[in-house]
């Protein structure tokens, strides 16, 4: 006698070989697989622990350290990963700790404030920062218009920690690679916000972003040149934001006998 088949497959599975999103999950009777289930389960707890793990600051100094590059570390006015959470302005803004240490640091002309921050997710940084930090660091190198900063690491900070530290240093641009909030499909999402002549008191809309930077999103060859595509726009402009459209290209490829990055 045949068996009866007890998961019945969804009519829509064959678009799961283009998305990570949760569909045509099939199921058994009135409910869906038990698979499906558990890896909703784990999914979830990836974008839950992202949320809380703690920026691992000596991991990412040491990474940079056998790559030759300095680091300073600040803090934001967030004691803790709850004060972080539960009152987002303490993110925002310096302790007086880190105020006090950038003004002990000599900066260059045309400096660019460039902050790895965690965000709601630490895993992000961890995965991501420093290997895009390494494709930008090659196209801003040789560019005399441009000095990035000694990489500034801060603690529970958000978005518009930046444009402080950018006013602290006298800073033509900030850069934060922050942890973006975490999906179900994306637990380590990376994002990038661009701030030309940054001041206390920034609207957002005077930012400019690039999001999901990870293996499965935006490579970083592809994050990076939009960045330095932006920062150029952004000096002939002397503005980011919303008057400022990122019209960089989508395809690039990397010329290996020149060592440039070249448009498609």
């Amino acid at each position: 006698m045949t068996q009866n088949i007890i998961i019945k497959k969804d009519s829509w599975q064959h678009l799961k070989n283009h998305t990570p999103a949760r569909i045509a999950l099939g199921r058994v009777g009135q409910s869906i697989p038990t698979q499906e289930i558990l890896n909703f389960g784990l999914s979830h707890a990836l974008a839950k622990d992202a949320i809380y793990t703690e920026l691992n600051i000596n991991f990412i100094s040491e990474q940079l350290n056998e790559k030759g590059v300095s680091s300073l570390v600040l803090k934001s006015m967030a004691e803790s990963k709850k004060d972080y959470l539960m009152n987002p302005n303490l993110g925002r803004r310096l302790n007086d700790k880190s105020k006090k240490l950038l003004q002990e640091q000599p900066w260059h002309e045309n400096s660019i404030a460039l902050i790895f921050a965690d965000g709601l997710s630490a895993t992000a940084v961890h995965n991501h920062a420093i290997p895009l930090f390494l494709e930008l660091n090659f196209l801003l190198k040789d560019d005399s218009r441009f000095n990035l900063s000694p990489i500034l690491l801060a603690k529970h900070a958000r978005v518009a920690l930046s444009d402080e530290v950018g006013e602290k240093l006298n800073c033509i641009a900030s850069l934060i690679f922050i942890g973006e909030r975490p999906g179900l499909s994306s637990p380590d999402s990376l994002g990038v916000y661009i701030t030309w002549n940054p001041k206390i008191g920034r609207l957002e809309s005077e930012r400019n972003c690039i999001s999901n930077i990870r293996h499965e999103g935006l490579s970083y060859k592809l994050a990076a040149y939009k960045i330095f595509w932006i920062l150029q726009k952004a000096k002939e402009l002397n503005a980011t934001g919303v008057i400022l459209k990122d019209e960089s290209p989508s395809h690039l490829v990397l010329d290996s006998d020149l060592q440039s990055i070249k448009l498609a």
